[in-house]
């Protein structure tokens, strides 16, 4: 994956470094040249002083093939116009931003981008993102070894009892939401075309997961 960061604070540069050492091609942009003492010696990507909406410094940081751009500088203002410029004039499949003021989540929202908050969630959000394009999980508990995902059931499950789905200590189906009713599924229940299931799922098993949605997605 190429990804490129906008802000090297502490979230964006542990975020870096994280990517960097799971060898992930990654490019961090800001203001202040003294903010990448912040990243690690070890550390294998680039570094680029400038506005991270600068489209200068964006094509020279290669956004015209980055896989993700993630907007993590201290200020709503700048994290958003970088969101856009990205999402919008670069086409970037995955644009992740935090957010500092949550009065402006419905200004993301519309705009189809994902915003995170606080700085140890945040990390760990923002590459399960990244890592799980396809399977976006909403909430986590504790210390995030354990996520709450939301999928619509790919057609090719329909009929296939929702047990299938499941993995002994690793995914979970606790709910299921069809036309505009939740209900709680039994051991006899069965998928329907445009069923919403909610899985109960360790992150190591997001791979596994992924895998049972995998032929409808074509990866």
């Amino acid at each position: 994956m190429k990804a490129i960061i906008m802000g090297c604070g502490r979230v964006g540069s542990t975020l870096a470094h994280q990517l960097s050492v799971d060898r992930h091609d990654v490019c961090v942009l800001d203001r202040d040249p003294d903010s990448r003492e912040l990243l690690p010696a070890t550390f294998t990507g680039r570094f680029l002083v400038g506005n991270g909406y600068n489209r200068g410094l964006l094509e020279q940081a290669g956004i015209g093939t980055a896989d993700a751009f993630v907007a993590v500088t201290s200020g709503d203002n700048t994290n958003i116009v970088g969101a856009r410029i990205a999402k919008e004039d670069y086409r970037v499949p995955q644009v992740i931003a935090r957010i500092y003021d949550p009065r402006r989540a419905d200004i993301y929202q519309s705009l189809g981008i994902p915003t995170v908050a606080s700085v140890r969630w945040t990390v760990g959000r923002i590459s399960q993102l990244l890592r799980h394009r396809h399977v976006n999980p909403e909430v986590s508990f504790g210390n995030g070894e354990t996520l709450l995902v939301r999928e619509i059931l790919p057609d090719w499950l329909a009929d296939r009892p929702l047990r299938d789905l499941e993995v002994d200590g690793e995914i979970r189906v606790v709910a299921v939401t069809r036309g505009g009713h939740s209900f709680l599924p039994t051991s006899e229940s069965h998928a329907r075309p445009g069923d919403a299931v909610s899985f109960a799922v360790a992150t190591s098993a997001l791979d596994r997961l992924r895998s049972f949605l995998a032929k409808e997605l074509g990866t």
